[in-house]
């Protein structure tokens, strides 16, 4: 009987009727479904919003002028040859474990132009290009019930709120968003209310809503409107998780043991990012989380952009200091919380399904002038972990003032052919409004960053 079970599609299965002619309940069909079908991988996509200096943390340059180089010294990895900045010590103890890219490159210096850039591996975007997250909710959905695309962490208002919706895929397929600016998984008491039914709708009435709707299906003509159908399928998981306790548990930080919370930090981007591996865990597809570092005691707070570091402009205070806006505070917390994850991933064996990237719309410009670091998407760097990527590999140089790129450009098409290739979704996979009008990437991924 396992054998049957393992080779009958459910269609099949459907096919012939009865269910129980078989000898099989629905568990056992959807366990024997789940287990026909390869492991389908994941990504958390860590988006340092404003746009990383590069220079300062995975690029350094000491023997440029001083203009140039920052105050910051670099450190060896246990990769031969490859440094990182020395407010990265943990991160450079696991750099057999990602790849640096050096040689990311575009040409929209705008955060918003650029953000859109960066979200959709698309160099000429419009303004219906959907991001990563909703084109893995449309191809690839979780088979758990759970959303498939979150993004924790709201943009501040430098970009266009494009990243709460579909693009031409649809509402369906834009992320669920948890935390806003201070009301995020760092702060006491923070919880998950997407999930409570509205005040005058208790849960009773919700399942009692579901079984009339249910008794409709019965009405053939109205449950074969493909609209209809759709509808009901939407609102039938909206359901399901207001009601489902499993989807609220993935959410819930306060299940996990002190000394985790502690070891990622207790910061807004270690909380974050400890609540993306319980959704990952949980089968949640993708899950973007901004890199907002939180902040240092005493500074009052402005907006979530750690990375727009402009140095002494808008009363920021320096891109080299310990300030909210200052690489001296925002390195150490990402090395604190992005090591944490990786390792956690590793331990519990889903770092070879989860796709792991560290990015920002740009980097920032080489020489410090008065304005510290400027927007910069000539050459720029990214960091990328698991899904398949081999680890302990630096692709592509930039020039001696990572200024420009020297060798081997990464541009936005191969970037995102590169995510898509580790998600399982060939760049030549056609989708769009009517379902084929597009491809899903415009370029080719980097397959030498693979096994």
């Amino acid at each position: 009987m396992d054998l049957m079970k393992s080779k009958l599609h459910r269609r099949k299965l459907l096919q012939l009727g009865s269910l129980g002619l078989l000898g099989l309940n629905l568990p056992q069909l959807l366990q024997a479904e789940a287990e026909s079908k390869q492991r389908q991988r994941s990504c958390i996509f860590i988006v340092q919003y404003g746009g990383a200096s590069h220079i300062d943390s995975l690029d350094l340059k000491p023997e440029a002028p001083v203009e140039i180089r920052g105050p910051f010294k670099p450190i060896p990895t246990v990769v031969p040859g490859m440094q990182l900045c020395e407010l990265l010590p943990r991160l450079s103890q696991i750099a057999d474990q990602f790849t640096v890219i050096r040689s990311m490159t575009h040409g929209n210096p705008g955060h918003d132009g650029g953000m859109h850039v960066c979200m959709t591996g698309h160099s000429q975007t419009t303004e219906a290009t959907p991001y990563f997250g909703s084109i893995l909710s449309k191809l690839r959905p979780p088979t758990a019930n759970v959303p498939p695309y979150v993004w924790i962490q709201n943009l501040a208002g430098d970009v266009q709120p494009r990243y709460l919706n579909g693009g031409f895929l649809g509402s369906a397929h834009g992320p669920l968003r948890v935390g806003n600016d201070l009301d995020n998984p760092s702060a006491t008491g923070f919880r998950m209310k997407s999930f409570d039914p509205p005040d005058e709708v208790p849960s009773p009435r919700l399942v009692l809503r579901n079984g009339l709707l249910n008794s409709l299906e019965g009405q053939q003509e109205l449950s074969q409107r493909p609209a209809t159908g759709a509808f009901r399928e939407f609102q039938s998981r909206a359901l399901d998780l207001i009601t489902s306790p499993a989807a609220r548990q993935a959410f819930d930080l306060e299940n996990e043991p002190a000394t985790v919370r502690d070891q990622y930090g207790r910061h807004p981007l270690g909380q974050n990012l400890l609540m993306a591996r319980r959704l990952i865990e949980s089968g949640v597809r993708m899950v973007s989380v901004t890199a907002w570092t939180g902040l240092p005691p005493g500074d009052k707070f402005r907006n979530v952009q750690t990375w727009d570091m402009h140095g002494d402009g808008p009363a920021l205070g320096s891109i080299f200091g310990n300030g909210a806006f200052g690489l001296g505070w925002a390195l150490p917390r990402v090395d604190e919380a992005v090591s944490a994850l990786l390792s956690d991933l590793q331990q519990r064996g889903l770092l070879e399904d989860t796709l792991v990237v560290m990015v920002g719309e740009f980097g920032r410009s080489p020489r410090v002038n008065l304005n510290g670091r400027d927007h910069w998407p000539a050459c720029y760097s990214a960091m990328l972990a698991g899904g398949g990527i081999l680890g302990g590999i630096v692709y592509g140089a930039s020039d001696s003032q990572a200024g420009y790129v020297k060798d081997l450009p990464v541009s936005p098409e191969t970037f995102g052919a590169t995510l898509l290739h580790s998600l399982g979704i060939p760049s030549e996979t056609r989708f769009g409004p009517d379902g084929f009008s597009f491809r899903v990437s415009n370029g080719e991924p980097l397959l030498d960053l693979f096994a």
